[in-house]
């Protein structure tokens, strides 16, 4: 059972598209808001193609700290099924919340996955920011959203992916003198 997130401070959420296209629009956002002076802590995602691979790779950014962690394995040719690495993903977790502690204007996570509606992964990351009133966005995707809704007890707003939404957004909740006003 997915614990309830406390309607503490302000939630959002954005869905997936197509492979790849929210990921790019997290990292336009959280480059953005890094350039207007906001501190921000989360993560984001990109997915190289590798040569001579079937599958991209999955690498995640913590920030501030910066770390990529390569959460994909490599799974060889014809693998079928989920390929994250469980292991790698815990580790940017921690460097996330190692770095919340520290204080954040706004708190980005690329994505409420599997580990997310099985209550793991950036669970208590998103939990701690909102106890904190820290505003925190999140990347949702489908076959998740019903997890979602329940671990944010239907109290998330969701905000059309589009860079200017997610923009307005943020400069609602983020502190003036943050640099986003």
């Amino acid at each position: 059972m997915l614990p309830v997130v406390p309607d503490l401070a302000p939630l959002a959420f954005v869905q997936t598209g197509r492979a790849g296209v929210t990921d790019a629009l997290l990292c336009q956002f959280v480059e953005e808001l890094v350039g207007r002076g906001v501190r921000v802590c989360g993560s984001v995602q990109r997915n190289p193609l590798r040569a001579g691979a079937e599958r991209c790779d999955m690498i995640v950014t913590a920030h501030p700290s910066g770390k990529e962690f390569k959460i994909s394995e490599d799974r060889g040719p014809g693998a079928k099924g989920c390929r994250l690495d469980a292991g790698a993903l815990e580790l940017a977790v921690a460097d996330v919340e190692a770095a919340l502690g520290r204080g954040a204007d706004i708190v980005v996570i690329n994505k409420f996955g599997k580990h997310e509606a099985e209550g793991r992964g950036f669970c208590q990351v998103i939990g701690h920011a909102l106890a904190a009133d820290m505003p925190v966005l999140v990347a949702v995707n489908a076959p998740h959203r019903e997890a979602f809704q329940t671990f944010s007890d239907g109290h998330a707003l969701e905000i059309a992916p589009d860079l200017d939404a997610l923009m307005g957004w943020a400069a609602q909740l983020v502190p003036a003198g943050s640099g986003a006003a």
